[in-house]
Formats: structure tokens, sequence, C-alpha cells
């Protein structure tokens, strides 16, 4: 059984920053099911486009890997030969988790688990990337060279699935956005003080950006295809090819 994600609760004094340690990792299957709108079929998805892009003999990789998600989802779609999927996160926590799930699963796919800052590993001969809810976490002046770092290190042909929280351009839209986010929090049995202090626990830490904004960096490092293919109130995923 799934523990629940109770931890804002109740009130926390000092909110300090989101942090992806050990009580999250505990908790993050709820946490992400009741707090991210389409999350199953962005997964769900993940595996489809791994069926499709992935190309004998390369390296898949899950950056920002968390629990294991994604990666379990490109495990299962994998069918080309010769293929390691490279799983990163910078959570020991996180990474703990990510082994016990996977293990559970019997598969013939090599799966490795990395313990990395995401910014510094080298990324080559690849053919699917997945930044799954994680380039929202990295500083925003590092955004666009490890953009870049992927694109060079993608194989013509190779993907990148880019999931994200988005803010709109228009301030109207975006309130309205927000909102449906919050009333779809509450919807999943989320207090108002759970809300507000998570929100207030992530605003140093999660600096989202206009889907504009990402297609005007992808388009920069490289990638000339380019789209929205998911959006669900202020939460989506993009498909960039290279």
């Amino acid at each position: 059984m799934q523990a629940k994600d109770q931890i804002f609760a109740a009130p926390i004094a000092e909110l300090g920053d989101f942090n992806f340690d050990q009580k999250v990792a505990d908790v993050f299957p709820d946490m992400i099911k009741r707090s991210v709108p389409g999350y199953s079929n962005i997964i769900a998805a993940i595996g489809m486009m791994t069926a499709r892009f992935a190309q004998p003999h390369t390296q898949l990789y899950d950056l920002g890997c968390s629990l294991g998600a994604a990666t379990q989802e490109m495990r299962r779609h994998l069918t080309q030969p010769g293929c390691t999927i490279v799983a990163v996160d910078n959570s020991a926590a996180m990474l703990a988790r990510a082994a016990s799930h996977l293990a559970s699963f019997k598969s013939d796919a090599v799966v490795e688990l990395t313990q990395a800052d995401i910014c510094e590993i080298e990324i080559s001969n690849a053919s699917v990337v997945v930044l799954n809810f994680t380039l929202q976490f990295i500083a925003p002046d590092k955004r666009e060279a490890l953009l870049t770092r992927i694109y060079q290190g993608l194989n013509k042909g190779g993907v990148l699935v880019l999931s994200e929280k988005f803010i709109s351009g228009d301030d109207t839209v975006n309130e309205l956005l927000i909102d449906l986010h919050h009333d779809f929090k509450r919807a999943n049995g989320y207090s108002e003080l759970e809300v507000s202090q998570k929100r207030t626990a992530l605003e140093n830490v999660l600096r989202p950006d206009t889907p504009e904004q990402h297609k005007a960096r992808l388009a920069h490092v490289g990638f000339s295809h380019v789209d929205m293919w998911f959006q669900c109130f202020n939460f989506g995923s993009m498909v960039a090819i290279k």
C-alpha cells in the first residue's frame, strides 16, 4: 500500500526549500498522483516514445529519474538490442527506492542507476532522453547548457521528451491555470494548508518557464522539430526530435 503524502498537513513554523529527501521519497508516488495532472498519461507515452525512437546499441537516459517510473516504462517498451538505460538522480533516497522498485520487475533490459548532477554527466550515443519534470529544478542559467549537451549527445533521429510545469505569458490565463491546479489538488484530498505550504516550499526551487521559452531554447540549441504533445492545466510535455 502506498504511503500517503502528509508532509505539509500540519503547520510548519519555518518552511525551508522543498527537498527530495527520505520523507519525500517515502510518499512520492502518492504525492505525484495527487499533485501532477496527467502524470500517468505522460509516463505511458514515454513508453510509447521509447518503442518508436530507441535505436539498436544506443543509450537511453532518464535524467532526474526519482523513483524510476519513467525508467520502468522505458524498460518495458525497449525492444532494440544492445541498449542501456542510464537513470540519473542526485538524491540517494530516491535512487534507493528506484532500485527497489525496478528490482520487483523482471527484465532483460540493462539499467544503470547513477547518483550524479545531471548537468555534469556525459551524454553520448543517445536515442532517447527523458527530462520528466526535472528541468524546472535546474538553475535557469544552466538550462540551455544542459539541453545543448543533450542535443549534441543525441543520434540523428533521437528524441527528447521534456515534461514541465509551465507558466503562461498571459496573466489572466496563468492565474486560471494555477487556480485549476489547486482545485485539482483539493479534489485529491489536499487541505488549504497543504496547498499553501507546499507552494511556499517550492517557490525558490521550482522556477517554471513559458512553453514559448522552452520552444525557443530547444530551437536555439539545434532542435528543428519541437512541439507540445500533451498539456493539462499548467503541466505538460514537449517532444523535440533531432
